[in-house]
């Protein structure tokens, strides 16, 4: 079996899973001890749990609407330079562009809707592909 490598697509693990959170948390464990393993700085390991959490949060509870019977699917790759992860949902897409900016005053009282800036604030490259019910994330070890 070829190794995952970050830079390879075809080569990424996959885990495909039921569509609510608790299913998620396993899935998500792996990728952050194989980046633990590789020796990821702290800050690194930490940037990329929560952008993995929130990508699997919005595929879960808008990509799918909270249907446990659409699944998700998470592929990615880890190596000792750079993790890559994509996460997919069965939804029917979105434009990240039209979210609100959470930052705006009437927005930040509400105790939702920061997954997408804290994302881009914490990963290298953020992507988002197939109109928006697959996202890429990227983080590089420093």
């Amino acid at each position: 079996m070829t190794q995952p490598d970050p830079d390879k697509e075809a080569t990424f693990k996959e885990i495909t899973f039921s569509g609510d959170l608790h299913a998620a948390r396993g899935a998500a464990d792996a990728i952050v001890q194989e980046a633990e393993a590789a020796e990821y700085t702290v800050d690194a390991v930490f940037a990329i749990k929560l952008a993995l959490e929130e990508a699997i949060t919005n595929a879960v509870r808008h990509g799918n609407g909270a249907d446990p019977t659409k699944e998700i699917m998470l592929r990615y790759a880890v190596s000792p330079e750079k993790c890559a992860i994509v996460v997919r949902d069965e939804g029917q897409g979105f434009n990240p562009d039209r979210v609100p900016d959470c930052t705006h005053t009437e927005r930040l009282p509400l105790p939702y809707g920061r997954g997408i800036m804290l994302m881009r604030a914490y990963m290298d490259r953020v992507a988002y592909r197939r109109h928006g019910s697959e996202i890429y994330l990227m983080k590089r070890n420093e």
